[in-house]
């Protein structure tokens, strides 16, 4: 694969790049996020992935301003909650998310799971299309969607599309999903990659809860790296874009060196455990 390195983008189906590698602030409390943020911004990273539900969009906005990197270097992520997902109530979380940041756009919005039903689902997307159209957003995605709820989505937009013009519907750019060794996914990826759909891997180190893995500590062995350079560089070789979470500084750091070593073929293949093994919330499997 091509050679990464910490600012390595990849381009997505709305003509935007995304930086390969996401600093996540899932329950990263309010009144520490934004010196983590801008900590994380001064290691080198340049994507933050928040949501309303996080409930540390602000801070997380502060942490970037106080980095003093220019906004257009910055890649900033927000989320409906899964509450709020209907037309309504999603174009109001993306002007909520304006005011409470400051930063003038958001880079992508997603929504955060597949539920209040297809009309709850179909109506939120239809309200980060127009926000796209208004300029307040660049790109939008979806989190948390199995393949029944994507082809639900691709269907909508096919048929908009053919009443409206193309990309009148949105552009879908992103799933971000629970992805790692023992969540891999093989029907979602697939159906997203046949598409040029981008995958996110959140809990991308299983909440430290596969460490002693041996087949991680065999690979942490001869590559001299920790457990948790193995995880994130299986995402990368994957050509996901993993989002480690931490609010420990030494950990950012660490979770930032991954581009000095490569999994081989060999490696890959002993990862592959053929577990479907969700350590959060699994929404994919929604029927709703």
């Amino acid at each position: 694969m091509a050679k990464l390195d910490i600012n390595s983008k990849y381009r997505m189906n709305s003509g935007y790049e995304i930086p390969i590698l996401g600093y996540g602030i899932y329950q990263t409390p309010a009144d520490i996020a934004e010196d983590v943020v801008a900590h994380a911004l001064a290691t080198g990273y340049r994507h933050v992935d928040s949501a309303t539900a996080y409930r540390n969009e602000a801070p997380s906005a502060a942490g970037i301003k106080r980095a003093g990197i220019p906004r257009e270097q910055i890649f900033f992520t927000s989320k409906v909650p899964p509450r709020a997902i209907n037309y309504k109530d999603a174009a109001k979380c993306v002007d909520e998310t304006l005011s409470k940041t400051g930063l003038g756009y958001v880079d992508l919005y997603l929504l955060h799971a597949p539920y209040g039903g297809k009309q709850g689902r179909l109506g939120a997307w239809k309200a980060l299309a127009e926000a796209v159209e208004a300029g307040k957003v660049r790109s939008i995605g979806v989190s948390n969607y199995g393949v029944h709820h994507l082809e639900e989505l691709e269907t909508y937009i096919k048929e908009v599309e053919e009443k409206e013009g193309k990309g009148k519907a949105g552009v879908l750019s992103v799933n971000q999903v629970e992805l790692h060794p023992w969540l891999a996914r093989p029907d979602i990826v697939q159906w997203c990659e046949k598409r040029g759909v981008l995958l996110e891997a959140y809990s991308p180190l299983v909440r430290s809860t596969r460490m002693d893995d041996e087949r991680l500590v065999a690979l942490s062995k001869k590559h001299n790296k920790t457990p948790a350079h193995i995880l994130l560089r299986w995402s990368l070789q994957k050509k996901f874009v993993p989002l480690p979470k931490s609010v420990t500084k030494s950990r950012i750091e660490e979770n930032a060196n991954i581009y000095d070593f490569e999994l081989s073929a060999e490696d890959m293949k002993s990862l592959e455990t053929g577990e479907y093994s969700p350590c959060t919330w699994d929404p994919t499997t929604s029927k709703d």
